[in-house]
């Protein structure tokens, strides 16, 4: 194994930044030992971090679960198909988008593989599609006509009201009259107080913190219409696979076995590390959001991947006619080698 509704101008627009990646890519990759540290095993891994939160690998590495890998922050990232993007070119070395995402591009020829799911939907961890107390909408014909804000277009949160629209009888003219609109997550409950969105995509400590504050009410989540899945992955370029195997499977293990700690650990202390570790870090960011925390929503055992998280996305991108049918494979999209957990990657 291996800032508009997306009409085609904005189809077009996506697929000429992945073909523009993957020329980047491929000249990086020219590059050799320039890219990975050299021509033996690189012990040091750039990537983007997201204000405020501790990823799964912040995590691992904070509780030296890394070995001697090192983390080396380029910033933030601002989604998380940017995210691959800056990975396909090498300015970082690992990124983490929805795997719709992460099928896209690699459907322009990116030579991505994910190695691990960080991100999902369950119980506790959700993406939700929340309006203010008194709206109309209720049912899925109501979003006709619509603003819904969301933290990026043609990812995670668009896919899944284009699947729960029509999937409850929406025609493709219907869910062209829904507009989604880039709104930061940070500002989303805001927006959908003051009415200038009419539906709010909120998840994680967001979602905790808009819902602990009243007056909203969840017309469905992913995990109502879905159930429990890994919505992302971490993807590293193939080159750097193939230079640096040990590396890649360091970093695999140690996220793996810091998703289960997050999992096994009581949450007030796992607030607690977070805390400490976003304090210690010196971004000039706040904490308070992390007291709403509850679960990285990963499904498979330590972000074992499991081939649906993969293979719902390629059709609803193959409906859209954003890939080709057939192209993609998902055995090709990414690969379990690197996890401990494979063995026993029971769904969580």
């Amino acid at each position: 194994m291996r800032t508009t509704r997306s009409t085609p101008t904005t189809r077009r627009r996506f697929l000429s930044i992945a073909a523009l990646t993957v020329t980047a890519g491929s000249a990086a990759a020219a590059c050799g030992p320039a890219l990975g540290g050299g021509p033996g095993r690189t012990t040091t891994l750039r990537y983007q971090g997201s204000t405020g939160q501790v990823t799964p690998p912040e995590l691992a590495q904070d509780l030296g679960y890394l070995g001697d890998v090192k983390l080396d922050w380029a910033g933030d990232t601002t989604s998380g198909p940017q995210d691959i993007q800056s990975a396909a070119t090498g300015q970082i070395d690992f990124g983490g988008a929805f795997n719709g995402a992460v099928v896209k591009l690699q459907a322009a020829g990116a030579p991505l593989t994910s190695v691990i799911g960080y991100y999902g939907s369950d119980r506790e961890s959700y993406q939700g599609f929340f309006v203010p107390d008194g709206s109309p909408v209720a049912h899925p014909r109501d979003f006709i006509g619509k603003k819904v804000g969301m933290n990026t277009l043609g990812a995670h949160a668009e896919a899944v009201l284009d699947l729960y629209l029509q999937r409850n009888g929406l025609t493709a003219g219907d869910i062209g009259k829904v507009e989604p609109l880039v709104v930061p997550p940070i500002t989303t409950e805001q927006s959908l107080r003051q009415k200038q969105i009419d539906v709010g995509v909120l998840g994680g400590i967001f979602r905790e913190k808009a819902q602990a504050a009243g007056g909203l009410r969840k017309v469905f989540s992913d995990h109502d219409f879905l159930g429990a899945f890994t919505g992302g992955t971490y993807v590293f370029r193939d080159d750097f696979v193939k230079r640096n195997p040990e590396t890649v499977r360091a970093f695999t293990a140690g996220v793996a076995k810091a998703i289960e700690w997050s999992r096994t650990t009581p949450r007030d202390q796992v607030i607690a590390r977070f805390t400490k570790i976003v304090r210690a870090r010196g971004r000039n960011e706040s904490a308070d959001a992390l007291k709403y925390w509850k679960s990285y929503g990963v499904a498979g055992k330590g972000g074992v991947i499991a081939e649906r998280e993969f293979t719902t996305w390629i059709t609803w991108l193959e409906q859209r006619g954003q890939i080709p049918r057939g192209r993609v494979r998902p055995g090709g999209l990414y690969t379990n080698e690197f996890n401990p957990y494979a063995a026993g990657g029971s769904r969580a």
